[in-house]
């Protein structure tokens, strides 16, 4: 039995985190993709010093660590810059996952856990965008909740904002979708929702 790969995504503060936990439980190993993303740029990740090269000193605060707050607003208010950032970020997050799936038993479940899926290779290595997983599922929640959910979590709202646009459209993510789940939906729902995928595509 060969490893399965499910794509899951969905925008930011749309509930992705919950589904991810659901899959975890019934036994998927859980890689969260854009966790990966996070540390690859961190001080000491494989792509921090490129990163302050690119976008200078002021992303980088005065112990040394990255100024997370500093570099999402160059590249949340000017695509050039985010397409830049991933420019060096991606091929980093692409050889930690690849290296991170390869130590998984050849049949385990791996659930790449992501953002961006619509937008980037992240995962498949070079394919196009949701080809070569098994599954995609995507979770969507009314962009209201999700403002709502951001500025929850200490989020300005215009950053919330920002974020959401640089983001694929819901529509966008249905069209590479097997499944979709919307939020907020009971936990217990999503459960059986959950626990159905994994018996059926098994």
């Amino acid at each position: 039995m060969t490893r399965r790969i499910i794509g899951l995504t969905g925008g930011i503060g749309s509930g992705k985190s919950t589904v991810a936990s659901l899959l975890a439980e019934h036994g998927a190993h859980d890689i969260d993709v854009d966790a990966v993303g996070r540390e690859v740029v961190e001080a000491g990740g494989e792509a921090h010093d490129e990163v302050v090269e690119r976008f200078g000193p002021g992303v980088r605060t005065p112990d040394g660590e990255l100024d997370r707050a500093a570099l999402a607003r160059i590249v949340f208010s000017d695509e050039a810059e985010l397409r830049a950032l991933e420019a060096i970020s991606h091929p980093a997050i692409n050889r930690t996952l690849c290296r991170q799936v390869s130590d998984l038993p050849d049949d385990a479940v791996v659930v790449l856990d992501m953002a961006i899926l619509v937008e980037s290779n992240l995962g498949r290595w070079g394919v196009e965008p949701a080809e070569g997983y098994d599954t995609v599922v995507t979770v969507e929640a009314p962009l209201p909740l999700r403002r709502d959910r951001l500025v929850g979590r200490g989020m300005d709202p215009v950053d919330a904002e920002r974020r959401i646009n640089s983001q694929a459209s819901d529509a966008a993510r249905r069209a590479v979708a097997c499944l979709l789940y919307t939020s907020p939906s009971p936990r217990d729902l999503l459960s059986h929702r959950v626990c159905r995928l994994l018996l059926e595509n098994g």
